[in-house]
């Protein structure tokens, strides 16, 4: 049965090129924004891997150029890297973002774009929801990983170095225009990175599927993401040179994106954000650890919904329960999770990522005032989260 909510809104303005030349399209795109003079925000992994290269040569013979290059955005981007992107953009005289690489790169352009507009170098008065009020540069989204799916989302997440805490920034406005799919793109993403990427793409749209703003295109664009994981993820960690692969896990991320940024994620992103913040969990990694579990938490309070997705994932007699189809779909969750373990060892448990048992009161605590739990369907106290995190250790 479709779910239709009594009222919902949808949203993903951004324009999507994908395929296998899609790259040499950019010039034409920024053309089409208006724009000739373009600062690329990148990191040094990708400058390594010849990725800003191939950006580079993509610019032969047209009228746009890239006018400067901003290499140095970290792993969690900071206030105090936008505000350089920023500066630099100034002083090179840029009319253009285009930002090539994972979500960090992403993210600080999303923020400079915000400074640059808004004339103030504040990130934390536009902290929380639609705070901005200008409409952003022109702004193009290259990524070279296939998970977080920032090149459709609305939301940024942007650590404030004096404050000491993540800043999260959502609003219609700072989408890019222009999201650039190219599978030769993400051809250098070692195999566990691929692994844990195309979880938390696996993450945001199961998550998607049954949290509590979901709606009818918000579960096709989930659904859709589902599919392409199944069919793309291990070839994608078995073969990293499969393009088609990667094509297929670059699409899943961003149809992900789209779906979640609509309908948003709840305690499994909780408690990732919180072993993240907490024990520096990579973001992926403890997704695809979190995620059965968390399904599973939620089985009480909408096993039907969850079963639904037991016919996409190929699991689930139509004649048994909702609640036994909606284990099968744990059952499957856990399949996958297993498959990636053996063949690039992704982590099955906290334990494996360093995280100590004497940690998990504090993720548990940072977990349950996590924002993005007003959206997950059953309620959450401490304790539950606690429970959840002891049997993920």
């Amino acid at each position: 049965m479709v779910h239709m909510p009594g009222y919902y809104e949808f949203a993903c303005p951004v324009k999507i090129l994908s395929g296998n030349q899609a790259l040499s399209n950019l010039p034409y795109e920024m053309g089409l924004l208006g724009a000739t003079k373009a600062l690329l925000v990148t990191d040094k992994g990708d400058v390594a891997a010849g990725l800003v290269g191939r950006v580079k040569a993509a610019f032969a013979g047209s009228a746009a150029s890239i006018a400067a290059v901003f290499d140095e955005t970290p792993v969690d981007s900071s206030d105090k890297v936008v505000a350089r992107v920023a500066r630099l953009y100034r002083d090179a005289g840029c009319d253009c973002l285009v930002a090539v690489g994972g979500g960090s790169c992403l993210d600080t352009a999303k923020g400079a774009n915000v400074v640059l507009t808004e004339g103030t170098e504040d990130l934390l008065a536009f902290q929380g929801a639609e705070r901005t009020t200008k409409p952003t540069k022109p702004f193009v989204a290259i990524p070279t990983t296939a998970g977080t799916g920032s090149e459709v989302t609305s939301a940024a997440v942007i650590t404030n170095v004096d404050k000491g805490i993540k800043m999260a920034i959502t609003s219609y406005r700072i989408y890019p225009h222009v999201a650039i799919l190219d599978p030769k793109m993400t051809l250098s993403v070692p195999p566990r990175l691929t692994a844990a990427t195309g979880m938390d793409a696996m993450t945001h749209a199961v998550e998607a599927f049954y949290c509590l703003q979901k709606n009818p295109v918000s579960d096709a664009f989930a659904v859709a993401a589902i599919r392409l994981v199944l069919d793309n993820l291990v070839r994608s960690v078995e073969d990293g040179a499969n393009e088609q692969a990667r094509l297929g896990m670059a699409n899943a991320a961003l149809l992900a994106g789209i779906s979640f940024s609509n309908s948003m994620v709840g305690l499994v992103h909780s408690l990732a954000h919180a072993a993240g913040g907490v024990a520096h969990v990579p973001h992926g990694v403890a997704n695809a650890i979190f995620l059965p579990w968390g399904v599973e938490y939620n089985i009480g309070k909408c096993a039907d919904v969850i079963a639904e997705l037991g016919p996409v994932m190929g699991v689930g007699a139509a004649s048994a329960s909702a609640e036994e189809r909606a284990r099968a779909v744990v059952g499957a969750l856990r399949g996958l999770t297993g498959r990636l373990y053996e063949i690039c060892g992704l982590p099955l448990a906290l334990k494996d990522t360093g995280v100590k048992p004497e940690q998990l009161e504090a993720i548990a605590r940072a977990a349950i005032n996590d924002g993005t739990l007003a959206m997950n369907p059953a309620e959450v106290s401490y304790e539950d989260a606690l429970a959840v995190l002891r049997k993920a250790f």
